[in-house]
């Protein structure tokens, strides 16, 4: 029997040594005979690490009165004798129908009055007390049940906050917006002054007149929606911490956790991770998209920069195709390794997945799972059990770091605001904008961060600034001192346009940016759909699409112009040098063909790929272990075998095998490289 014995090694994620690999286990859903059959089988595989009980309310709590634990006390102590530890969910991401049918107005309600029924899952409104009371009793429950259980190894509070149900228009949530908004504003004229309610006669005498943003007869308050935005993930949070404060008092010492949903728009989750003990994500790339290697490795590096590049874990991943796209393609052989090893390149230190054994009933019987409905002759199987024979080679890469050099600024609040309506132009939408820059620089082997607009800018060279449409004057005086000393940004579009509130910055565009980046925006140049417009960058031809501006100069160089339409001749992209380091800004979305602009500010701050010569469609990350040790991790992406060049030998680990100058990646093939430790990379 192998024991389950702490590891000291600093930035583990639990006390389970190496790389944890497994996933969601539902054993209420099998007769109990089959559960020491799952058992054997984990340790075929390799599985050091399942979470139990995300979806056991009902199981756990028969009604309102009793309790049934007996079985989770089995299951707990088979894991434990089988070597397997235990995330432990408080399984309060789906009310029990008892609960619902007792108190049907925790039921949530849409912007339209329409109450959502039970028989799905998240089917509360954030702000029900009766929802909050009885989820914080049962975490309690189960604290006080197992805090001291040996498999216990980490806490998993509810599943995908956000994922269904991320607002409710009930009048207990209004009641509570009103509370949020007293606590914000202070009184009701500061509200009526953020919220700029001269407009339209919106002026309010009292916060006891205020609604949640109703469907109304035509455009609602844009601040009033924006505040909105901001309270719903509050009020989502609210509930996640009041689950945490029980597991921190019953439960001290053992870390806790909720799976976040990569790159979510609902959420704040620089503001979520303030409150986690590791940061863990659920991310499910579609194997019909070619590219979405790209935008996996940019979430990756997003959950990666939430708690300062400290490891996280890959709690949930499709073993092979999901359940509820419209069209659910299985992963090719190989696809599902290379994906794993690509979490893990990005600084996971587990590969965890949805689920252990394949559904036969419910929503999701046709997800695919470690141990597919074909059982262990099936190809899945046979993966499942190659992929934990690796992660157990890799395991002593565990809690080594990512360093980078480039960040991309990402601010939810400027997300929120930006996306809201009757602006000059629908098709400004954060996701498309990051993107193409964040690809560019995929391709050209930089490792970037993200962080907060506020910073810290320690040890950065180039900051990265898509978009930032809101932008307060402080964060722009950051953004300054960076610039002076030394420092380089780059900006895009349609940035400092609006304070906190939403209300324009005086003055001109971009606000508080204009001195720093050394212009003035005249007007706002949308391009229509289908339509582009021509910048000319030196000699390379580059294409606009969506967003031009007219700008004017004010000490900045121009670098390109546009060639066609009505702002033929004038500035499309500027530097402007200040101190000893320089501020750029992209007046226009060039899309896919943002990367040869890029090119320049990457030189300027004498930043380059992770491995020189790198093939087109491989991926090369390096992770440092605190002793120096480098880990070098070498993904082809692509439909070709690839001769990768190599700086100094190394010992690929996954094989074993020693390594000169160069190596041989089949396609979907990956190496991962031991490297001696030298000085770290300037």
């Amino acid at each position: 029997m192998t024991m389950i014995t702490p590891d000291p090694t600093p930035d583990r994620l639990t006390r389970v040594p190496g790389l944890l690999y497994g996933g969601d286990w539902n054993p209420e859903q099998w007769p109990e005979e089959v559960w020491a059959e799952d058992v054997k089988l984990m340790a075929e595989a390799g599985v050091n690490l399942v979470t139990i009980g995300v979806f056991s309310w009902a199981r756990l709590q028969p009604d309102a009165h009793s309790w049934d634990f007996g079985w989770l006390d089995r299951l707990l102590d088979l894991l434990h004798g089988h070597g397997v530890a235990v995330d432990l969910a408080t399984a309060t991401a789906s009310p029990p129908a008892w609960l619902v049918r007792a108190h049907p107005e925790l039921l949530p309600v849409t912007a339209d009055g329409v109450r959502l029924e039970f028989g799905s899952r998240q089917h509360y409104c954030p702000s029900s007390p009766a929802y909050r009371q009885a989820a914080v009793r049962l975490t309690r429950a189960l604290a006080e049940r197992y805090h001291d259980h040996p498999a216990l190894a980490l806490w998993h509070i509810h599943n995908e906050y956000g994922d269904h149900v991320q607002e409710c228009f009930c009048a207990e949530s209004a009641a509570d917006f009103r509370r949020w908004l007293r606590e914000r504003h202070g009184t009701v004229e500061e509200l009526n002054r953020s919220w700029g309610t001269a407009f339209w006669s919106q002026r309010y005498n009292s916060f006891d007149q205020i609604e949640p943003p109703r469907t109304a007869p035509g455009p609602v308050n844009p601040t009033q929606v924006l505040d909105w935005r901001r309270f719903c993930s509050d009020a989502l949070l609210a509930l996640h911490r009041a689950e945490k404060a029980v597991l921190d008092d019953v439960s001290p010492g053992v870390p806790v956790t909720t799976n976040f949903m990569s790159m979510l728009k609902a959420l704040d989750y620089w503001e979520w991770s303030r409150h986690e003990d590791l940061v863990s994500d659920d991310a499910y790339p579609d194997p019909a998209d070619p590219r979405a290697h790209v935008n996996a490795a940019m979430n990756y590096d997003l959950m990666r920069s939430l708690k300062g590049g400290q490891p996280w874990l890959l709690m949930e991943q499709a073993p092979s195709a999901v359940s509820w796209r419209p069209v659910n393609l299985p992963k090719r052989p190989g696809l599902h390794r290379l994906w794993s090893l690509q979490a893990l390149a990005r600084g996971a230190d587990g590969v965890l997945h949805f689920q252990w054994r394949a559904s036969v009933a419910g929503a999701e019987k046709f997800h695919s799972a470690m141990l597919p409905h074909r059982g262990t002759t099936a190809r899945g199987w046979r993966e499942t059990v190659a992929l934990g024979a690796e992660l157990r080679r890799l395991g002593e890469l565990a809690g080594s770091r990512l360093r980078a050099r480039a960040a991309v600024l990402l601010d939810w609040d400027s997300w929120w605001a930006l996306e809201l309506d009757d602006h000059p132009s629908a098709r400004m939408r954060w996701p498309e904008l990051l993107r193409p820059w964040y690809a560019a620089l995929h391709a050209r082997g930089i490792t970037v961060d993200f962080l907060p607009p506020t910073g810290p800018y320690d040890g950065y060279r180039l900051l990265l600034a898509p978009n930032l449409y809101l932008l307060d004057t402080a964060t722009a005086e950051r953004l300054t001192g960076f610039v002076r000393a030394g420092g380089h940004l780059v900006c895009g579009p349609f940035s400092g346009i609006a304070d906190r509130h939403d209300h324009v910055h005086p003055g001109g565009h971009p606000g508080p940016l204009r001195e720093l980046l050394g212009l003035v925006v005249d007007e706002h140049w949308p391009i229509p759909d289908g339509a582009t417009t021509a910048v000319r960058l030196g000699d390379a031809h580059l294409r606009a699409e969506h967003w031009s501006e007219w700008i004017e100069t004010e000490g900045a160089e121009t670098l390109a112009r546009y060639t066609s339409g009505e702002l033929a001749g004038l500035p499309a992209v500027t530097r402007h040098r200040q101190g000893r380091g320089s501020a750029w800004y992209l007046s226009c979305h060039l899309g896919t063909d943002v990367g040869r602009v890029l090119d320049l500010p990457l030189a300027e701050a004498g930043l380059g790929p992770e491995l020189p010569g790198l093939p087109e469609g491989v991926e090369a990350t390096r992770r440092r272990a605190a002793d120096g040790t480098e880990y070098l991790f070498l993904l082809n992406h692509g439909p070709a075998e690839r001769r990768v060049p190599l700086e100094r030998p190394g010992t690929e680990l996954l094989t074993g095998t020693a390594t000169g100058e160069g190596l041989t990646l089949a396609p979907l093939g990956a190496a991962v490289l031991r490297l001696p430790a030298t000085e770290e990379r300037p």
